[in-house]
């Protein structure tokens, strides 16, 4: 498989994803909105998901450190590591980021940041001290394209549309419940149908936009590995290092479902031997596919 056409199709895909949420997103507003005879509800949620939404963007570098009790460190601390991240970022042409540290026997790392002037990379003790140079190098190169691919801008617009779609939902089954929905409609049948589709809707829509960001989650981690492997030329390196956290069964602390997404693999063990159903609800692919594809790469 040639590399540049895994990560063209990568990127495809999920603008393809974002694309379809847009559309889901416009056409549910449009039934809640007939519904009600009135677009009030629709304003509301819009600045509320918005506003919590730039908050998070703003300020998640420090909300993600601060939960993972990751470490800030300068070149006196690791030289080799500040060496690693320095080449790979001089070869993508991006500043070079905060380096943190978590201290835990896990192997993990990841990268965020509101744009590459304001990026971070975190790695744990346990990849420090388990992965060799070259596996270490692909593991860089993975969160920096995570960097250089704008993932934290793509994510925030997903979590947007997910915010709006679960805000709206809640607001309308509230006033349903208390009568919320206009008597001003000539066609009470249609108004009455359309109700309906609102409160079917309100119950499968949160659940519908959940599984679309965590598929785009799943597609920029392909794309990821994909940009990782053409920075530094070996995608064995991520292969490799891959494997090794794919065997790692010890757990992640401080990582909890809300920065689940941002490492490199699933802090949470024995995902791969769930059902399909359930992986549908994961924030990662099987490692197993991830090294499948990087294997097949060809560059």
């Amino acid at each position: 498989m040639n590399l540049y056409t895994q990560k063209d199709s990568n990127t495809r895909k999920t603008w393809f994803l974002i694309a379809l949420f847009l559309i889901l997103t416009i056409g549910i507003g449009w039934v809640f909105s007939y519904a009600f005879g009135t677009p009030l509800i629709l304003y509301i949620a819009v600045f509320i998901s918005i506003l919590m939404s730039f908050l998070s963007y703003w300020h998640s570098d420090k909300i993600v450190l601060a939960m993972t009790h990751a470490k800030l460190i300068n070149h006196r601390d690791n030289l080799e590591l500040y060496r690693i991240v320095e080449n790979l970022c001089i070869a993508a042409g991006l500043p070079t980021p905060k380096i943190y540290i978590i201290s835990t026997p896990a192997l993990n790392a990841f990268a965020t940041g509101r744009n590459p002037k304001h990026a971070v990379v975190a790695v744990t003790e346990g990849l420090l001290s388990r992965l060799d140079r070259s596996e270490l190098e692909g593991v860089i190169a993975h969160e920096l394209s995570h960097i250089g691919n704008r993932d934290m801008l793509v994510s925030t617009v997903v979590v947007v549309l997910v915010g709006f779609i679960v805000i709206l939902s809640d607001f309308f089954v509230r006033w349903s419940f208390f009568g919320g929905r206009s008597n001003k409609r000539e066609n009470g049948n249609a108004a009455a149908v359309m109700m309906i589709i609102g409160i079917f809707l309100a119950i499968l829509a949160p659940i519908m936009a959940k599984l679309i960001q965590l598929a785009v989650s799943r597609k920029r981690e392909f794309l990821a590995d994909a940009s990782g492997a053409l920075l530094t030329r070996y995608p064995e390196g991520l292969a490799s290092a891959l494997e090794k956290i794919g065997r790692d069964e010890t757990p992640m602390r401080h990582a909890g479902h809300a920065v689940a997404h941002l490492f490199i693999a699933s802090p949470f063990k024995g995902e791969e031997r769930t059902s399909w159903f359930t992986r549908l609800f994961m924030t990662h692919p099987l490692i197993s596919e991830r090294i499948k594809v990087l294997r097949e790469l060809k560059i």
